[in-house]
Order: structure tokens, then C-alpha cells, then sequence
């Protein structure tokens, strides 16, 4: 039999589960994905019951199995979502969407009894983003549902529900708390005084370690099960293990966020207003980030390039970086595309302002403590214009194309490694090429 960890990762998208073995290869995994349902207002939002489904069922079929030895469970799942249960442990609510329009007239209630937005937002490293900060779906159900309200036993992040369904134990975990929810008083290093001026700390679970967990038995077999974690804080739970000199992660996807595990400085007003934030690693560290909607913008533009000139969707992907063609104006022009000679030229410029787009953000969260590494996980990792392009621009740092295969679930396996593993982490468990300008120049 082969002893392994099962982990539950759970996106917006994708609901999947690995069995990784104590070198952290995966020896099996499923996947699942359902369409979204009508939360009382006509929005879409996550089918829990379907959710809880696959949980259990998947469960039930990896022990089942007779060629694993499952010694523990986890789970890394979205952050900015709450699960309301009453004391029997049912939900009261849909697992509402975080991009759910939020009553303006609340959210100015809000900030203009705690301070105003833009203390507020310092204070708790969170900008105004509306459902997006969880705690405000909490202070929404309040004032709109009082009689859902009342019926709270517990409200818990979306990881940590996950977590009560296999245990039926209820905990808070710090990583979800601290993932722009307004909950978190950065400074205080404790819940902002609204929470229990509004009589809401009262119903969020305890507080529990984030490399704690539960024994449990299933099937007579004895498990350990973790409380879950933010899939943030998870995916860079790797590199904080394997590297200890100051370095910034640039995870890149549709949004692009760089993040700084090493600069402890406070958001100010400024950073706050080009997007910045605070996360909390899994021993309750401040990570500062800032994000950009870079992958997004991409998608649009190859779009346009592909109608315009004729080619695949993904000739990008085909093309080599040309040093010749980055010195090409500064101003990318989508909407007059007869200007460039053709595909290549114009991916190359524009590229060339995405990156230095990249650049500045990044450079907001760079802080005092010299950061000689840049790792760059997701997407645009394998596009070898955008990595050659901003080792080029941050001459002055390391900069490599960094790879953790299923990172957030590997992140969530690792933080309680002592307790199901003997063996120590692998050495190799990531993947790095490094960028010198046009070409790649080392792998390790």
C-alpha cells in the first residue's frame, strides 16, 4: 500500500482531488466541474450541495480503494466566501458568488461608522471591494436577514466548512481571515473592533493553527484532517519552505499578483489606491501584494491580433522573443493594429507595455529588505517573450520561470507534513528556469 495525503482542491472552476505519496507525486486525482446556481436574487453562486457531494462520494471511493494508505486529509479552496450554519450544522444560505453586487447604501453605512473607507482600508490591509471583503457579507446578512442572522451557529470560510464536513469540528484558520475580508486589524494583530461591536465575533469559529488538525476515524481507519487553507496563502506556502532569502512570487493567471512574504512595512494610501493589499501566510505573516488584471488583458488582445491578422488563436505561443523588436514604442495601439508589420511585431509591443505594466506593480510591494529572486508561476511563466522581457527590465534581479505542479494543493499537503509524512520534503519539488534577457540560462 501506498502511504498518501488526500487533498481537496476547490476552485471556482474546478473541484478537484489529489492522493499525493510522501515524495509528493501525484498517484491519482479526479475532477469535477458544475454549473453554477440562482442564489434569492437571480445571481449565480456555487451549488453547496453539489459541492458536499463531491466531497463525500470522493471519500467514499479513495477508501474504498485498497492500494492507498490515506493517513490524512486537507483542503485548499477559494477565499471571500462564507458557509452559514445553524447549530445542527446546516446551511441557511446559498454559498454566495464574492462578485455579488453589494447595496451601496450598506457599504456607506459601514465605512462611515468605523472610520471611513480610507482609514478603514489601512487598517485592515483590505480595499473597497464590496462582497469581495467577506466581512461584509457577514454585516450584510445582519441588517438585511435578521432572522437568518439569528439563526448563525457558526460562519465559516469556505476551507474550513470543507473541513467540518469531514470532522464536525468548527475553526477559523488565519490565512482565510486575512484575505481582504475587513475582518483583520493588521496593526492589532487581531479582529478590527466592528467585529465585536456588531456582535459578529460571537458566531466566527476559533481561531486554530494552520498546521493543526483533527483525528478522526473513517471506515475504522484512523485519519488526521487539517482545517483548510486559503489557496493564496497555500500556493506559496511552497516557496516559503524551500527558500528563506527575501524573494517575490508574480502568481499569474487572470489576474497577476506579485507577492512579498518579506515586507513587513503597512499599506499606505498611496499603494492602497493602485491596487495593493495584505495577505497572511499560514503562521500569520503579513504578505504584501498588488495585482493587475494582466492575463485578462492578454486574452483580449490575442483575440484582436488573431481576427486582425489571420492567425490561430495561439500563435503566440509559436513565437520566439526578438531583442530587435523591444525597442518599439512604449504605447501599445490595439485600436490601430494596420500600424504594426505584423503579428509578431505587434505581440512584441505589446507585450513589451504589458510587462512594464508588470513591472511598476511589482515594484509597489518591493519594500526595504533587497529581494534578489523574482519567481513567476501560471501562464505566463511559459511565454518565453513575457519572461525574457522582464528579466530584461529587472536586470538587476534573478528572475526565473518557476513551476510547482497543483501548487495550492501541494501547499496545503506541506503544512501538515509532519503529521502524515517520515519522510523529509523532496528536494526537487520546484522547478525553476532562469531568464537573462533573451534566452534561458540555467535550469535547476
Amino acid at each position: 500500500m501506498i502511504t498518501v495525503i488526500a487533498i481537496f482542491d476547490i476552485g471556482k472552476t474546478n473541484k478537484k482531488l489529489f492522493l499525493f505519496d510522501e515524495d509528493y507525486k501525484i498517484v491519482f486525482e479526479s475532477n469535477e466541474c458544475f454549473a453554477e446556481i440562482k442564489d434569492e436574487d437571480g445571481e449565480g453562486c456555487e451549488d453547496l450541495q453539489k459541492l458536499t457531494d463531491f466531497i463525500t462520494k470522493s471519500l467514499d471511493e479513495i477508501f474504498s480503494k485498497k492500494d492507498f494508505d490515506i493517513q490524512a486529509i486537507n483542503f485548499s479552496a477559494y477565499g471571500a466566501s462564507f458557509v452559514y450554519i445553524d447549530q445542527d450544522g446546516k446551511p441557511l444560505t446559498p454559498l454566495y458568488n464574492y462578485l455579488k453586487n453589494y447595496p451601496a447604501s450598506l457599504q456607506q453605512k459601514f465605512y462611515a461608522d468605523y472610520g471611513g473607507e480610507e482609514k478603514f482600508s489601512l487598517q485592515t490591509a483590505s480595499p473597497v471591494l464590496g462582497s469581495l471583503n467577506s466581512g461584509m457579507q457577514l454585516y450584510r446578512i445582519k441588517y438585511e436577514k435578521p432572522e437568518i442572522f439569528r439563526q448563525i451557529k457558526h460562519a465559516l470560510h469556505l476551507p474550513q466548512f470543507l473541513s467540518y464536513l469531514v470532522t464536525k469540528k468548527t475553526f477559523s484558520d488565519i490565512t482565510s481571515i486575512g484575505c481582504h475580508t475587513n475582518l483583520w486589524d493588521f496593526k492589532k494583530n487581531d479582529y478590527h473592533q466592528w467585529v465585536g461591536k456588531e456582535k459578529i465575533e460571537g458566531i466566527l469559529a476559533p481561531i486554530a493553527s494552520s498546521d493543526s488538525a483533527n483525528e478522526i476515524f473513517i471506515n475504522e481507519k484512523k485519519v488526521v484532517v487539517g482545517i483548510g487553507l486559503h489557496d493564496s496563502s497555500a500556493a506559496l506556502l511552497p516557496y516559503l519552505a524551500y527558500f528563506h532569502e527575501p524573494f517575490i512570487l508574480i502568481s499569474t493567471g487572470t489576474w497577476c499578483i506579485s507577492l512579498n512574504p518579506f515586507n513587513e512595512d503597512p499599506l499606505t494610501v498611496d499603494e492602497l489606491q493602485q491596487d495593493c493589499l495584505c495577505y497572511l501566510t499560514h503562521e500569520g505573516k503579513q504578505v504584501k501584494s498588488s495585482r493587475l488584471f494582466l492575463g485578462h488583458e492578454h486574452e483580449q488582445q490575442i483575440k484582436r491580433l488573431s481576427v486582425f491578422f489571420k492567425k490561430p488563436l495561439d500563435h503566440y505561443a509559436a513565437l520566439s522573443f526578438d531583442e530587435n523588436l523591444i525597442d518599439v514604442e512604449d504605447e501599445f495601439d490595439g485600436d490601430n493594429l494596420g500600424r504594426y508589420k505584423n503579428y509578431q511585431e505587434a505581440y512584441h509591443c505589446f507585450m513589451n507595455w504589458l510587462v512594464k505594466k508588470q513591472f511598476a506593480s511589482t515594484q509597489l510591494i518591493m519594500g526595504k529588505k533587497l529581494v534578489s529572486r523574482i519567481f513567476i508561476d501560471g501562464g505566463f511563466s511559459q511565454n518565453t517573450i513575457y519572461m525574457s522581457l522582464l528579466a530584461s527590465i529587472f536586470n538587476e534581479k534573478e528572475v526565473y520561470a518557476a513551476a510547482v505542479p497543483q501548487a495550492s494543493a501541494i501547499g496545503a499537503a506541506m503544512v501538515i507534513h509532519r503529521l502524515w509524512n517520515k519522510k523529509p520534503l523532496p528536494e526537487n519539488l520546484i522547478q525553476l528556469k532562469k531568464f537573462i534577457g533573451n534566452k534561458i540560462h540555467s535550469s535547476l
